[in-house]
């Protein structure tokens, strides 16, 4: 047996600044026992829970399953352990996998050596055992593994997740900087936002916010989109239980009211952008999606706003912003009463220039964006 078969424990990858939303997640989709890490959270999950994690979950990017752990203090014996997995429960000569390596202050000092003494253990084990190899694939591999070595201990997992849950499939079109998923959704997380309100996106982009906007108000499980997960290559993945999974949150899935979630965006590219990726989810196309620049807005009042304004880097622009967000700040000051907005700054220096008093900040990076979301209550 293997070491996630004997603990039922896995390590759940997800961005440091969001972690504390992801645990309560995490246990809402029936995970325990769950622990707090560097990059990640460490939690325990029978199988049924671990399959509802990966089809669910909004705001993770991976579960790792650990095949087996041990001391490392050289490349040779990393082989040689990694050699001993009998690589046939996971894959095939006909499969590809791909390897990602993290390596710290341990005696093997590059990630990328570490990853290529892994693969060679799992191409020679078949060659060794059928004379033939998989192929690498580093794009869209039928297996991802891991290997985490830290103070001389490693642990290789595989990837259950098969590729990062951020990709949920619906941005066919996409624009410069885009907002990743993982991060949109975490913003809708912390509105609270319930759908008794309208919500608007008045700067929508590619509709990255209004896609996760729609799947939380329908309770669309995150990857209902993804083809096949990396947990189908476990040796004991049961076909039933999976089935029974994702027969019962797709039974959860609820009409939203036409209208109740809208965008728009000055830019017609954005638009078009925006009207393609929300149908691959909104077939009904129950979002209403506009071209319109904001400040001709008429009113906002008693609705939800969230938004991600324009910012230097996305705007491919090193233009002083400052006049635009004391704009914004005076249009939701003078047309948007008794509504509440959620405003995330990639820029957090333009947080002074709005001209309004926070009810709070949270720190949400995107991407290399040390970024800030804002909330401000329109009285």
């Amino acid at each position: 047996m293997y070491q996630y078969q004997k603990s039922h424990r896995y390590f759940a990858q997800v961005a440091d600044d969001i972690k504390d939303l992801a645990e309560y997640e995490l246990k809402s989709l029936g995970a325990d026992e769950t622990r707090q890490a560097y990059r990640g959270i460490y939690l325990r999950a029978d199988k049924k829970s671990m399959y509802k994690i990966n089809y669910c979950s909004r705001l993770i990017n991976r579960v790792l399953a650990p095949l087996m752990t041990f001391d490392c203090h050289s490349d040779k014996y990393l082989y040689s352990q990694a050699y001993k997995i009998a690589w046939s429960d996971f894959l095939s000569p006909d499969d590809t996998f791909a390897v990602f390596a993290t390596v710290t202050n341990s005696a093997i000092k590059h990630s990328k050596y570490a990853a290529l003494r892994l693969k060679d253990a799992v191409v020679d084990y078949f060659k060794d055992c059928t004379g033939r190899r998989p192929s690498i694939d580093t794009r869209n591999p039928s297996v991802w593994f891991n290997l985490y070595v830290e103070n001389n201990k490693a642990v290789i997992s595989v990837d259950t997740s098969g590729g990062s849950l951020h990709r949920r499939g619906y941005r066919r079109e996409s624009l410069e900087a885009p907002m990743a998923e993982t991060v949109a959704a975490s913003i809708i997380r912390y509105s609270q936002w319930d759908g008794n309100t309208p919500l608007v996106d008045p700067f929508c982009g590619a509709g990255t916010l209004l896609c996760e906007a729609y799947m939380h108000a329908a309770s669309i499980p995150a990857s209902i989109k993804r083809v096949q997960f990396g947990f189908e290559r476990l040796p004991d993945y049961d076909t039933a239980c999976w089935q029974a999974i994702r027969n019962e949150a797709r039974s959860a899935i609820n009409d939203v009211a036409q209208g109740l979630i809208s965008g728009s965006d000055v830019d017609s590219k954005a638009v078009g952008a925006a009207i393609c990726n929300c149908k691959v989810l909104d077939e009904q196309q129950r979002i209403r999606i506009t071209r319109k620049d904001a400040f001709q807005i008429d009113r906002l009042p008693n609705c939800t706003i969230i938004c991600n304004p324009p910012y230097g880097i996305r705007m491919n622009s090193e233009q002083n912003l400052a006049p635009f967000y004391k704009r914004l700040g005076d249009f939701l000051k003078q047309k948007c009463t008794g509504s509440t907005a959620y405003i995330y700054f990639g820029n957090r220096t333009y947080l002074k220039h709005i001209g309004l008093k926070p009810a709070w900040k949270q720190i949400l990076f995107n991407g290399g964006l040390d970024g800030r979301l804002a909330k401000f209550v329109m009285y």
